[in-house]
């Protein structure tokens, strides 16, 4: 059974009166390839996610598909990141539940995962404090030329950087604000950017804190 990337993009398209070549000619797709990211056939990956937003005047998290069962406040952060630095702590010392909650202020689903952008080094694009939110499960480093990632590569290292093809057939350059490339790696995993928690719209959770906003979503006492 082919695997399916379920969206709101025909939901919020009809609502707002347009037909899929209204949403093809705003977005600069073809009618088919729309047709087929609606029907899930396709990821939307975070290029598409805010090509979409922005024709249908949205937010991102708008067209992602939430549940009562899966969509929560709650993402764990799995390490803190700043320009040309790795992604830290080492992965082998971080917990499998993460450094730490946050509550963060729209639901994410249960595959979500978050890095903590930690100095001043990724000015201007990101300020101390600010989280990133990524999937767990990887896509296709394809997916997001061109566009910033979390990746580890082939060696074990882990950043936060734009992701460009490299020179050789299956390698990439990492770029990022404040640091030098990184020329022709080999990638691992990748996993693309898909919100970013600003400073101060975010908590880091106590366990009480968390029995609470559980209480609070589930309406349990």
């Amino acid at each position: 059974m082919d695997k399916k990337f379920p969206n709101r993009i025909r939901e919020i398209r009809k609502d707002q009166g347009l037909t899929i070549e209204d949403l093809a000619e705003r977005t600069g797709l073809s009618v088919s390839y729309v047709g087929r990211l609606e029907n899930g056939e396709r990821n939307l990956s975070v290029k598409h996610l805010s090509l979409f937003a922005d024709a249908l005047s949205v937010t991102s998290q708008d067209l992602l598909v939430q549940t009562e069962s899966s969509a929560r406040n709650i993402v764990s952060v799995m390490g803190r990141i700043g320009a040309g630095a790795e992604i830290l702590p080492d992965e082998e010392q971080i917990p499998p539940e993460g450094l730490y909650e946050i509550e963060t202020p729209f639901p994410l689903p249960d595959d979500a995962i978050a890095f903590e952008v930690h100095g001043e080094s990724m000015w201007p694009r990101y300020d101390d404090g600010d989280i990133i939110i990524c999937w767990r499960q990887g896509i296709v480093a394809e997916e997001v030329l061109g566009w910033e990632a979390a990746v580890k590569t082939a060696s074990g290292n882990r950043y936060l950087k734009r992701v460009l093809r490299g020179a050789e057939t299956g390698t990439y350059d990492l770029e990022s604000h404040n640091a030098p490339p990184i020329r022709g790696v080999r990638l691992e995993w990748v996993a693309a950017i898909q919100s970013v928690i600003r400073s101060g719209q975010w908590r880091k959770l106590t366990p009480a804190a968390r029995q609470r906003l559980v209480q609070r979503m589930t309406g349990s006492k």
